[in-house]
């Protein structure tokens, strides 16, 4: 079986990469990343997504992006925007150079590995506005690839695969029931509790939600109890 990375967030998008990865015959090594994040719930559910879609292994690596802050997700004196999804602005939810980062320790894996297939769930259709999650800054990442590494430059091309870039949220969803994903495993929300409850109001939360909802797919996101 060829050898494929796939960056593994444990929430919806990349669960969904995950099993497309699968479904295409990759053995799958999936990489997620603890960065400091305020949700590292998710974490937690990356493990549980890995062990149900058959990944081959699961490794998590640490980086303190805390240490720059300067995003709602990595400095606790910001607050994560409640009132919905902005399109004319990028909201304080994007954390600075973090796809990149990401990116950069899946390319390494994948050179040790020997892969030649790196995946990723970047969406830029139902999605927050960071920057880097367009198709253009994929294309410019994996030319980069290509240029930066001993297999590279040895014959041994990089393929980055961003399956879900252009795809909605309904369609993702979709996509994701049609191979056996079980979202009841994944955590999207920016600021979940410790037992993974979403918040219902954050702008991952509404985009998940509103995704469902289109879908016509029964949402199994646990949310924080509803005060009375």
């Amino acid at each position: 079986m060829r050898k494929a990375v796939v960056l593994l967030s444990g929430g919806l998008d990349s669960a969904t990469v995950l099993a497309l990865a699968a479904g295409q015959g990759y053995a799958c090594h999936a990489l997620s990343v603890d960065y400091g994040q305020r949700h590292r719930v998710e974490l937690d559910a990356a493990l549980r997504v890995a062990r149900a879609l058959g990944a081959v292994e699961q490794k998590t690596i640490r980086i303190d992006l805390t240490a720059f802050g300067g995003s709602a997700l990595t400095d606790g004196n910001i607050a994560v925007p409640t009132r919905g999804v902005q399109k004319d602005a990028i909201p304080v939810t994007y954390v600075p150079a973090r796809n990149t980062i990401m990116l950069s320790l899946g390319l390494a894996w994948a050179e040790v590995l020997g892969a030649r297939d790196l995946f990723f769930g970047a969406n830029a259709v139902d999605y927050s506005g960071y920057p880097d999650c367009r198709p253009e800054y994929m294309r410019a990442f994996e030319h980069m690839a290509n240029l930066a590494t001993k297999a590279a430059v040895e014959g041994h091309k990089l393929n980055l695969h961003t399956p879900i870039i252009a795809m909605s949220k309904a369609e993702i969803i979709e996509q994701g029931v049609k191979l056996g994903v079980d979202y009841g495993l994944t955590v999207s929300c920016y600021q979940a509790d410790a037992q993974g409850r979403a918040c219902g109001v954050c702008d991952s939360c509404r985009l998940r939600r509103a995704g469902f909802e289109t879908a016509g797919v029964a949402d199994p996101t646990r949310y924080y109890p509803t005060p009375e």
